[in-house]
């Protein structure tokens, strides 16, 4: 049976304030949980005009405040940006907010531009650590529960993440290339492929890699993969695609290097170049947008093809409600609401 959850970036409408955004997301976590989806995972970014969730951690624990049963998390903390332990502690603290409900997704990524990413962590390196800092950020985060903790020899030996209790954050790889797949799979975590960012390009790849390489852990013993899609449903198909009329223009502008707010569908619209109108047509070709139904049948189609059980929901609108209503749409194609 298919599940699905939702990854919600927090994007900013134009002509309204960048914090109506972290209201929305909050507001469309309460809905999500009573819709019945799996998780609800928020995103990082920085110095971003579209992207402006730039602090997850703190976001979780408003959802957390907010919910009783959905799973929260990060796609992702982007980890070359900050020391494992202090990390750990935050979601260490997540996780006696809401017991056993956090994931913890990490990637390498900056989720910023250079000069900004400089000046989270002046480390021009610190990418480079990146596996060893996972593996640190593993040890603490899961002390007392799936870890035994740093090991003797190693700086941290005798350091605790705090506060331990009975259930510790889950793990998990974010990538779009074969190195998360790969490291996934040393670590025997689970993997999410970022399938909206390369628009499905090396999904195939990486997902074969992280199943044929994977080492079982204790907490997984066998792969668990899992894609990052974006979708757009609406009652009709008509409007689908005029709603998604925001996400084009952003997609059309970024290939320029312009970045901004969402526009409104209706302010959409600019001359396009004929390179920019084969763009237009290879992403309409391919997107996951129409009714309801015909999202799902895609849906379903694009899980059955690269093996996963599991999709995570993306869907940018510039008007909330058509957001919320994408949602619900799915979730009763997908007979995920509470009877």
């Amino acid at each position: 049976m298919l599940r699905l959850s939702v990854l919600d970036q927090s994007v900013a409408p134009a002509g309204r304030p960048q914090s109506d955004a972290i209201a929305h997301t909050l507001a469309l976590a309460q809905l999500c949980e009573a819709w019945g989806y799996q998780r609800f995972w928020v995103s990082e970014h920085h110095s971003h005009p579209t992207i402006v969730g730039s602090a997850p951690e703190v976001l979780m624990a408003a959802i957390a405040a907010r919910t009783s049963r959905i799973r929260i998390g990060s796609a992702g903390v982007m980890l070359p940006h900050y020391a494992p332990l202090k990390v750990a502690e935050q979601f260490r603290v997540l996780d006696a907010l809401a017991p056993g409900r956090i994931d913890l997704g990490v990637g390498r990524a900056p989720g910023s531009d250079r000069r900004t990413s400089m000046l989270l962590n002046p480390d021009p390196r610190a990418s480079d650590n990146f596996a060893q800092a996972v593996l640190e950020l593993q040890a603490w985060v899961g002390e007392g529960v799936t870890s035994e903790g740093m090991p003797p020899g190693h700086p941290g030996y005798g350091v605790h993440a705090c506060p331990q209790g009975a259930s510790a954050p889950s793990v998990w790889m974010l990538g779009s290339s074969d190195y998360g797949a790969r490291l996934a799979a040393q670590l025997g975590v689970p993997y999410a492929f970022a399938y909206f960012i390369t628009d499905g390009e090396g999904a195939d790849t990486a997902l074969s890699l992280y199943r044929q390489l994977y080492q079982p852990s204790a907490q997984h013993p066998k792969p668990v993969p899992l894609l990052c899609v974006w979708a757009l449903a609406a009652d009709t198909e008509a409007e689908a695609w005029h709603q998604f009329k925001s996400r084009e223009r952003l997609r059309m502008d970024r290939n320029l290097g312009r970045l901004s707010p969402l526009p409104a569908p209706e302010d959409a619209q600019r001359p396009y170049s004929e390179d920019e109108r084969a763009s237009q047509v290879a992403l309409r070709r391919n997107a996951l947008v129409g009714s309801a139904p015909q999202v799902a049948e895609k849906l379903r189609a694009l899980a059955a093809l690269h093996g996963v059980d599991e999709l995570a929901i993306i869907t940018w609108t510039h008007y909330p409600a058509v957001q919320a209503r994408s949602y619900e749409l799915l979730a009763r194609e997908f007979d995920m609401l509470p009877s």
